[in-house]
């Protein structure tokens, strides 16, 4: 019998974020160890001298290749026995290759040497790696696309900005979505070239248990070697864990880009707000209860506080985890399972931020009706003119005729006209309207 969902994710949200679960499930994290275990038992059997045969290797890709919630369910029943994840898997591991024919002096090789933090750091460094790779990159694809999609499509659209929350010198809806789109650019670039490190160096970092078997065999060298081979940057100085300083920077820049998307999700609530930006209309959909008028911008608040949540958990990881009391603690471990959770807000954050991108466009109308009424905005324009014509007292003469007041076209061109400045100029400034003072865009 299903149980009920404890957290939104597994209930609610379910069918926008399970894409994840493949990564980020109990059985993912299950399945990633079998993965590092038999890799293992391949690379050690090979470079002591116990190679398997082709039809041991076959025996252990078909393990791998048919594993299944059955074979999770198989390895949770030995773990209720041995109280321990990661024996459970190596206990199931040995039943497997014992069934397939694979002798016992190759199933003495199993987990051969390794602490379960060795297993346990390259499976996650896997997961979040494809995790990243497949899933989180893709989906901030996505939101850099429409945004340039937007962003050229509203490169034409004139606004009034708002320093302060005042009215200030005039931009373009499509500028500003640009900005945007090269911050979370930059942001996926950091992400997606980030290094992610593996340890495999024994108990205590030492080799100890590898050397007193093998001394003649050049441990490190071999062990960067298997990480390598897994996909991994190897990470040769440890204590019994990887010092997570890799995964504290990935979660420092999922952090960052869901701050930068926060900040998007309220400037477009505002835009929205103000009427600079429209939303589609999509039949069925109810803005409130009570008021049929309302369409509200709801994708951006959903995703303004997905992104809190996500951002709230990145920051506890990336300060609590490169922190190990002496060799190693288990609170490490506890606060990496909520790495699902992150991710899961994270996704869900950015379907809602997509979703939200794709019901909007510009209302040219209303901002040009906006800056219509704005000659106040042309103030700094005349001012830096009159300074280039060497009037020094330029802005504190603008400034007695506008600030706190209402200013129209005639009394800046008034004002202009008494100007002892270039003519050339001086025509520019009475041709100049708050709608082409854009600048170079």
């Amino acid at each position: 019998m299903n149980q009920p969902a404890l957290t939104p994710l597994d209930g609610r949200y379910y069918d926008r974020v399970k894409e994840l679960v493949p990564y980020f499930s109990e059985n993912a994290l299950i399945k990633y160890r079998v993965k590092v275990e038999l890799s293992w038992l391949s690379y050690i059997t090979d470079i002591v001298g116990k190679p398997f045969d082709e039809e041991k290797r076959s025996a252990v890709k078909i393990i791998m290749d048919l594993f299944s919630n059955k074979d999770v369910e198989e390895i949770k029943k030995i773990e209720a026995e041995t109280n321990h994840d990661v024996k459970a898997v190596e206990l199931w591991i040995k039943n497997k290759l014992e069934g397939a024919g694979v002798s016992s002096d190759v199933q003495a090789y199993i987990h051969f040497g390794r602490t379960s933090e060795d297993i346990n750091n390259l499976s996650y460094a896997l997961m979040l790696k494809d995790a990243r790779d497949e899933v989180i990159v893709p989906e901030l694809h996505k939101i850099t696309s429409r945004l340039h999609e937007l962003s050229l499509q509203e490169e034409r659209s004139v606004m009034m900005s708002h320093t302060h929350g005042q009215p200030a010198t005039p931009t373009t809806l499509g500028k500003e979505v640009a900005v945007f789109e090269r911050r979370v650019n930059m942001q996926i670039e950091n992400i997606a070239s980030l290094v992610i490190f593996g340890k495999c160096n024994g108990a205590t970092g030492t080799y100890a248990a590898d050397t007193i078997a093998y001394p003649e065999i050049d441990w490190p060298r071999e062990m960067e070697n298997f990480v390598e081979s897994l996909g991994l940057v190897y990470n040769p100085l440890t204590t019994q864990i990887d010092s997570h300083d890799w995964l504290a920077r990935l979660n420092n820049d999922l952090s960052l880009t869901g701050t930068i998307l926060i900040g998007l999700s309220r400037d477009f609530w505002q835009y929205i707000s103000m009427g600079y930006l429209t939303q589609k209309i999509v039949a069925g959909e109810v803005g409130s209860s009570t008021m049929p008028h309302k369409v509200n911008p709801i994708d951006f608040e959903n995703a303004e506080a997905n992104f809190g949540i996500a951002n709230a958990l990145f920051d506890h990881l990336s300060s609590k985890l490169p922190i190990s009391r002496l060799q190693r603690d288990l609170s490490d471990s506890s606060a990496m399972r909520s790495l699902s959770e992150a991710y899961g807000h994270l996704l869900l954050a950015l379907k809602s931020l997509q979703k939200g991108l794709t019901k909007v466009s510009g209302n040219p109308k209303k901002m040009e009706a906006e800056l219509d009424d704005q000659w106040a905005l042309l103030t700094e324009a005349v001012q830096t003119v009159m300074r280039k014509n060497g009037i020094v007292d330029a802005y504190d003469q603008m400034k007695s005729i506008s600030r706190g007041k209402t200013i129209t076209k005639d009394d800046l061109h008034k004002f202009i006209n008494t100007l002892e400045i270039n003519a050339s100029e001086k025509q520019r400034l009475l041709e100049l309207t708050p709608s082409t003072y854009i600048g170079n865009l």
